[in-house]
């Protein structure tokens, strides 16, 4: 098969991307609020300076 691989290893491979691909988009997401959050909450802590 392709790479070596057998069929049933690729149903593997790609089921796996299917479930990781959304948990990464919803954690980047997350990350990205998260981030946003704590620049927010330092700008009130250090006054608006800036």
């Amino acid at each position: 098969m392709f790479l070596g691989l057998e069929w049933y290893w690729w149903l593997v491979v790609v089921a796996a991307l299917i479930i990781t691909i959304p948990l990464k988009i919803k954690f980047m997401k997350w990350w990205e609020t998260r981030q946003s959050e704590k620049k927010k909450n330092q700008r009130g802590k250090w006054g608006d300076d800036e």
